[in-house]
């Protein structure tokens, strides 16, 4: 869903301004909320990643457009575990039929797997997505719909996430096209049209 990819984004500039001043234990790559991403969870991830990369065609240098597999994994792995703790505080119910659905919704790509790739999310982490996308997009529903978009970035915002310095810097001037979390989506193929759906049935990364 549209809204929910623009609220992940705006959330993801509050993240740029915020992840960085806090220490960090050691072995982890990111700490976001009450959750912990270790280094090895992050290297095994990349590593499923790129084999993802591979089997789609996709050249990692022009994909990612320079970015480093493990700090674009590692944004995708944050935006799922702040995307998930939210779903959980609200107590957000998300069945496997939803996250199925939602697995092969191609979004605005060619396949569910590109648009799962766009978000930087590798094969083993898919159904944390999914659910996490449904969860939003009925967080969101009651918030409001359209209209709950601000409140829905501002809980975003609210868990906020430390990166190990390791694996660099997020974008300081993040802007809606460029947000930091996300690179060029037409970096992984061609983008196609989708016919409007309902909220809960069209996650986009």
């Amino acid at each position: 869903m549209k809204s929910i990819r623009v609220a992940v984004a705006t959330a993801a500039a509050g993240i740029a301004l915020t992840a960085c001043s806090s220490p960090m234990h050691a072995g982890a790559a990111a700490l976001v909320g009450n959750e912990r991403i270790s280094t090895s969870q992050l290297n095994e991830a990349t590593q499923d990643y790129l084999a993802a990369l591979k089997r789609a065609k996709l050249d990692e240098q022009t994909a990612l457009g320079g970015i480093p597999a493990s700090q674009f994994v590692l944004r995708g792995l944050v935006n799922v575990s702040s995307s998930r703790q939210l779903v959980d505080r609200y107590k957000i119910q998300v069945t496997p039929a939803e996250i199925d659905a939602a697995l092969k919704n191609p979004g605005q790509f060619e396949s569910p797997e590109i648009n799962l790739l766009a978000s930087g999310v590798p094969p083993r982490s898919a159904r944390d997505y999914g659910r996490a996308v449904v969860g939003l997009t009925k967080l969101q529903q009651q918030f409001g719909g359209q209209s709950g978009q601000q409140r829905l970035v501002q809980e975003l915002n609210s868990i906020k996430p430390i990166f190990n310095p390791r694996y660099g810097a997020l974008n300081a001037q993040p802007s809606q096209e460029s947000p930091g979390l996300f690179v060029d989506t037409g970096r992984f193929g061609k983008l196609t049209q989708q016919p409007a759906q309902p909220p809960a049935q069209q996650p986009q990364g």
